[in-house]
């Protein structure tokens, strides 16, 4: 008898992002908005944990805290002088920490010479916004005494908090940010057109559960929250996006990308017609995941080293 799974996502054209959704499924059911949120994120957490790599041999972490905030820096053991990346990781304000993202935090070091420092800001809902946004906040200026360079970046919920503080610190003068990496951001479009309605059953992440997440979150009519309602996008750092799209969420990194274009922001898009939301996982399993987190790298590795957008 054929295997609910694979006929649930035959449809897809990649053979790896088809085995990344039917395992993934396996540990994070696709009705888990409906759980508890301790189940919730018991799930997820198994979840992380079944597509987690080892961390790169050359990377060494240390944890450290901002405040209450904990924090974990990854950096090149022989590399110094370097300078750094904010990650912000996703899980729709209410899910994951500083183990979800390990290994991608760790591979995004190793492979772009950088550091990177990720953030164990509070979740929704018993921290509501603006609770994560400023934890993010304090670890920006934390990091902006210690690094000469730094850039921004996160997926999903993680690319709307990194677009967040860099709009916050355009506001305030500074700290400087050198760019923003954001990994198909949710970024508050608007829901009743474009891709929340033609990926509104996306596999993965359906429009319903963007609303979901959101509605927890409580960010409300804030730029914070939701960056796309700024109205000024003039003086923010260059930006590198990655669009999924088989997304609910894929036209908010383009309509953001017009914005900064029409503010003379360099930025640039890049599209992925065959992948889904949360693909950095399948970066191992996946030929279109994996170039497209290659490209990232590169862009994270321009951006903090040089402040330009690679070619």
């Amino acid at each position: 008898m054929p295997d609910p799974l694979e006929l649930k996502y035959a449809a897809l054209k990649d053979p790896g992002i088809r085995a990344f959704m039917i395992a993934g499924e396996r540990f994070y059911p696709a009705n888990a908005v409906s759980l508890t949120m301790a189940e919730q994120r018991t799930f997820y957490d198994l979840y992380c944990a079944h597509f987690r790599k080892p961390r790169p041999e050359n990377i060494a972490v240390k944890d450290f805290a901002v405040g209450p905030v904990l924090c974990r820096r990854y950096a090149p053991k022989l590399s110094k002088n370097l300078p750094a990346m904010l990650y912000l990781h996703g899980g729709g304000y209410v899910l994951g920490g500083l183990e979800s993202h390990d290994d991608v935090c760790a591979e995004i070091s190793d492979r772009a010479d950088i550091a990177v420092v990720g953030v164990n800001y509070r979740l929704a809902p018993e921290h509501p916004f603006p609770a994560a946004f400023d934890d993010a906040w304090a670890v920006l200026q934390h990091l902006a005494g210690q690094f000469d360079n730094i850039i921004v970046g996160g997926d999903s919920a993680g690319g709307n908090r990194s677009a967040a503080v860099a709009l916050k610190a355009r506001d305030l003068g500074g700290p400087k940010i050198a760019g923003q990496v954001l990994i198909y951001p949710g970024l508050g479009g608007d829901v009743t057109k474009g891709s929340y309605v033609s990926q509104a059953n996306a596999p993965g992440l359906a429009t319903k559960d963007v609303l979901y997440y959101c509605n927890i979150y409580k960010g409300g009519a804030n730029k914070f929250a939701e960056p796309l309602r700024e109205t000024n996008f003039a003086g923010l750092p260059p930006a590198f996006i990655v669009a999924a799209g088989l997304d609910p969420l894929c036209d908010d990194s383009e309509n953001y990308a017009v914005r900064l274009r029409n503010a003379n922001v360099p930025v640039k898009v890049r599209q992925e017609p065959l992948l889904v939301h949360a693909f950095l996982r399948a970066r191992h399993m996946s030929e279109p995941a994996r170039q497209s987190f290659s490209a990232i790298v590169r862009a994270a590795r321009q951006l903090a080293h040089n402040g330009n957008l690679p070619d």
